[in-house]
């Protein structure tokens, strides 16, 4: 059995890889596979990268290991996904963030999306949700889209920081609905939704998972969710699209699998069999609605396109409201 060392596998061109595990002279995966998340323990993308290596791990008879690289915007994470031995032993469970927030609202990377990944596996979606505090005499999206625009600037909003996908969503929205809202960022959703709650702020979108105990608790009022359509975790609660009559409005996170560009394509194709025929599981797909998203399983080609769509819908919400990080 042929074994590489990092410093060859770096080395060796993915033609000679390829050529040696079509020929069965290479057994993949034949030790631990490390699963890099550009977050700290506890996200969701953290809990599906978990849940996905323990059964992974039963199909392909070895341990997939998470390393969690959180901070710094995903950047660090995302430098080592890139930066690893394409040999199918580092792989990366990546989300919407460092993947298409990232590209378009930071003008340098040291990472580029297209060149330096091969995406494996889209996983799944998990909308946001636009809540406000129940003392706001706005029912309903159509009123707050009335308001703001008899009042420009007047209705402001909390996101979990500049550049956020929640404060996207929130420029998407206004930008689609033809008003003006006033940003006021803070550092994560939870003190955003706090000060909600508080109060303090009358609107902010969130993801439906970490908002819905807060809407179910009468906390604050949802107003409607970004997904294509309602949520099974909350029916009662319209979409955006419906609520203020923007036909075609969506904005969502997401995560899925990615390996460093030059990964072998058998050892992809693997991957991605194995991970798609997980996240069609009942099993799988019950654990996602219960984490607030809804399975989305892609393969390799339609998973590039869908990245490729998503980095151009965010770099043009981004430059329409002049949203850059550097």
């Amino acid at each position: 059995m042929i074994m590489l060392s990092r410093r060859a596998a770096l080395a060796a061109p993915a033609s000679f890889l390829l050529s040696q595990i079509a020929r069965g002279q290479l057994a993949w995966p034949n030790r631990a596979v490390c699963v890099v998340v550009p977050f700290p323990p506890g996200q969701t993308t953290d809990i599906m990268a978990r849940l996905l290596a323990e059964q992974l791990a039963k199909r392909l008879g070895e341990p997939l290991v998470i390393d969690n690289r959180g901070g710094g915007a995903s950047i660090p994470g995302m430098e080592a996904i890139a930066r690893a031995a394409p040999d199918g032993y580092t792989l990366g469970m990546a989300s919407s963030g460092p993947l298409a927030i990232n590209p378009a609202v930071m003008g340098q990377l040291p990472y580029d999306v297209a060149r330096d990944f091969v995406p494996v596996c889209l996983i799944f979606t998990t909308p946001l949700v636009a809540v406000a505090h129940p003392g706001l005499d706005i029912p309903d999206l159509a009123t707050l889209v009335t308001r703001a625009k008899a009042a420009p600037g007047a209705i402001d909003y909390a996101s979990g920081g500049p550049g956020s996908s929640l404060h996207l969503a929130a420029e998407a929205f206004a930008q689609a609905a033809g008003i003006r809202l006033t940003h006021i960022p803070y550092r994560g959703s939870a003190p955003a939704m706090a000060d909600l709650i508080a109060g303090n702020v009358k609107l902010m979108f969130d993801s439906l998972a970490a908002a819905l105990p807060h809407i179910r608790g009468g906390r604050v009022r949802a107003l409607g969710v970004t997904s294509p359509t309602r949520m099974p975790q909350a029916p009662e609660v319209p979409t955006v699209a419906e609520a203020a009559n923007l036909p075609g409005f969506e904005a969502f996170g997401w995560a899925g699998l990615i390996a460093p560009a030059g990964t072998p394509a058998p050892i992809v194709a693997r991957l991605s069999e194995e991970t798609l025929a997980l996240v069609r599981s009942p099993a799988i797909t019950a654990r996602i609605e219960e984490l607030g998203g809804a399975a989305a399983p892609l393969p390799p080609e339609a998973f590039t396109r869908f990245i490729q769509d998503e980095v151009r819908k965010w770099r043009a919400v981004a430059q329409a409201g002049n949203v850059r990080i550097d």
